[in-house]
C-alpha cells in the first residue's frame, strides 16, 4: 500500500497523468479508497477524475462522507448531478443531509422523477430511523405465483436491486407475508407456489423504529437484511447488514464521547484536523500563525530576562550553560502532558467534569519527575563546575520548570479547549512561552541569590 501511494504522490508531483492513470487502473478498490480519503483536496479530485466512470461511482459511494463532500465541491454542476442519479437512494439520502437545504433542493430537483421519488421518500422519515437509512432497492415476489415465475421475475429486475439474495413475499396489497432466500428458491420445485415454500414468520422493523435499535437487531439475528414496513405492514424498503455495521460503529462512538461529557467532540476535532491537514495556506495560515507569534514574542521576552541578567553571565560562564538543559527540560514534560491531555479527551479517558482531579495527579507527577532530574543534574553540575551553589541552583530551577510545564500541559489545552479554540495548534506555543520566561527568571534569580559572592 505504501508502495502504491508514493508511486502515485510522485506522479502527481510530475503531473505524468498518463502513467498515473496507468497505475490507478490497477490498483485494487480498497487501496484507491485509502488513497482517496489521505490525498488533499485538490490531488482527490485529479485522482478521480482519470478513473474510469464506473469504477469513480463505485467508490465513490466507499467513501467516507468528508471526502465524497471534498470531491462533489470540486465537481462541475453536470458532474454533481450524474453522480447523485447513480447512488443508491440510501447513499444519495445519507450524503444529501450533509448539505445545505439549497444545495439538497436543487440536486433533488436535478434528477429524473423515478429517482427523485425514492429520494423523497426516504427523506420524509426522521432522521436516525430505520425509515430514513432504508433502500427501496429490495426483492419481492407475490405469493400466488409459482417458483419458475417468480426466478423469471426477479431475473428482469435484479440488475437494478442492492441485494437479491433475500426474496419478501407479499400479497396484492404489498402487505409482508413472508420471506425466503435465493437459495431455497432456487432449489424449491418450479410448479410449487410460492406461498407453500416461504417462512411466515418474518423479523421486521418499523420505519420509525430507532436507527440503533434497528442496526442491533440485525447484527443478532445474523441477517443479510431486514424489512421495513409501514403502519399497515406494507413492505416499503430494507435494511442491509452493511448499513447496520456503520450505524452500530457511529452510534458506538457518540455514546463514548456523551458519557466523557464530549458528545459534539468528534466531529469538531474532525473537521479541525482536516481543515489543518487539508486545508488551503490561509486557512492553516489563520489557526497556526497567531501562536507562533505568541512563541515569537514569548522568545523575544525570554532574551529580555538574560538581558537582564548579563552581569550574572559575565562573572560567571558556567551559568549559560545550563539554560538549554532548563529549558529543553521543561519543554518536553509540558509537550508529553499536553499530548497525554489531548488522546486522554479524544479517547474519554480524561473527564472533563473532574478536571481538577486529573489536574492534581498530573501536578504530583510533574513534581515528582522534575524533583528527580533536578537532582541528579544539580549533582552533575555541582561535580562538574565545582560549584555547589551552582548545582542547587540548577536543580531547584528544572524541578520548578518541569513541574510548572507539566501542569501547564493540562491547563492550557482545558482552558482552550473550554473557549472552543484549536489546543493541537494553540496549546504548545502557549506553554513554551510561559515556560521559557518563567523558567529563565526562577534560574537566573537563584544564581543571583547563590552566587551573588562570586559576581
Amino acid at each position: 500500500m505504501e508502495k502504491f501511494k508514493n508511486t502515485v504522490w510522485t506522479h502527481l508531483e510530475k503531473r505524468d497523468m498518463e502513467s498515473l492513470k496507468q497505475t490507478l487502473s490497477g490498483a485494487g478498490d480498497l487501496d484507491l479508497i485509502n488513497l482517496l480519503h489521505d490525498l488533499p483536496a485538490d490531488e482527490k479530485a485529479v485522482v478521480f477524475r482519470l478513473l474510469s466512470k464506473d469504477r469513480a461511482l463505485d467508490i465513490f459511494e466507499d467513501l467516507d462522507p468528508n471526502s465524497q463532500q471534498q470531491l462533489i465541491s470540486s465537481f462541475s454542476e453536470e458532474r454533481v448531478i450524474e453522480v447523485f442519479a447513480e447512488m443508491a437512494p440510501d447513499d444519495r439520502v445519507r450524503l444529501l443531509d450533509e448539505f445545505p437545504a439549497k444545495v439538497t433542493k436543487k440536486i433533488i430537483g436535478s434528477l429524473n422523477q423515478e429517482e427523485r421519488q425514492a429520494t423523497a421518500l426516504l427523506m420524509g422519515y426522521e432522521e436516525e430511523t430505520a425509515g430514513r437509512l432504508m433502500t427501496p432497492e429490495y426483492v419481492t415476489v407475490k405469493k400466488e405465483q409459482t417458483v419458475k415465475e417468480a426466478l423469471e421475475a426477479i431475473r428482469l429486475t435484479a440488475a437494478e436491486k442492492e441485494t437479491i439474495y433475500i426474496v419478501y413475499v407479499t400479497d396484492a396489497k404489498r402487505m409482508l407475508e413472508g420471506v425466503l432466500s435465493l437459495r431455497e428458491l432456487v432449489i424449491a420445485d418450479p410448479d410449487a407456489r410460492i406461498e407453500t415454500v416461504m417462512h411466515k414468520r418474518v423479523a421486521k422493523v418499523s420505519t420509525d423504529t430507532d436507527q440503533e435499535e434497528a442496526a442491533r437487531m440485525l447484527q443478532t439475528l445474523d441477517f443479510l437484511a431486514l424489512p421495513v414496513v409501514d403502519k399497515e405492514n406494507r413492505i416499503v424498503g430494507i435494511l442491509t447488514f452493511d448499513d447496520a455495521m456503520d450505524i452500530i460503529e457511529e452510534e458506538t462512538t457518540e455514546d463514548i464521547f456523551d458519557k466523557a461529557g464530549l458528545a459534539d467532540l468528534n466531529d469538531r476535532e474532525s473537521n479541525r484536523s482536516e481543515r489543518l491537514v487539508n486545508g488551503s495556506i490561509m486557512q492553516i495560515w489563520k489557526v497556526r500563525l497567531p501562536f507562533l507569534v505568541i512563541t515569537m514574542v514569548g522568545g523575544l521576552l525570554a532574551g529580555v530576562v538574560i538581558d537582564s541578567f548579563e552581569e550574572a553571565l559575565e562573572a560567571i560562564a558556567a551559568v549559560a550553560i545550563f539554560i538549554p538543559v532548563i529549558m529543553d527540560m521543561g519543554g518536553s514534560a509540558g509537550t508529553q502532558s499536553s499530548t497525554i491531555f489531548a488522546r486522554g479527551l479524544i479517547l474519554g479517558h480524561v473527564d472533563t467534569n473532574r478536571f481538577m482531579k486529573h489536574l492534581g495527579k498530573e501536578t504530583l507527577v510533574g513534581l515528582s519527575m522534575g524533583a528527580l532530574v533536578g537532582l541528579v543534574t544539580g549533582i552533575i553540575a555541582s561535580v562538574w563546575q565545582g560549584i555547589p551553589e551552582l548545582g542547587i541552583a540548577v536543580g531547584v530551577a528544572l524541578a520548578v520548570t518541569m513541574t510548572l510545564a507539566t501542569v501547564l500541559g493540562f491547563f492550557i489545552p482545558y482552558i482552550l479547549f473550554k473557549l472552543g479554540i484549536d489546543q493541537a495548534a494553540g496549546a504548545d506555543p502557549i506553554i513554551t512561552t510561559i515556560k521559557d520566561i518563567s523558567g529563565l527568571v526562577i534560574y537566573f534569580v537563584l544564581v543571583t541569590q547563590l552566587l551573588g559572592y562570586l559576581m
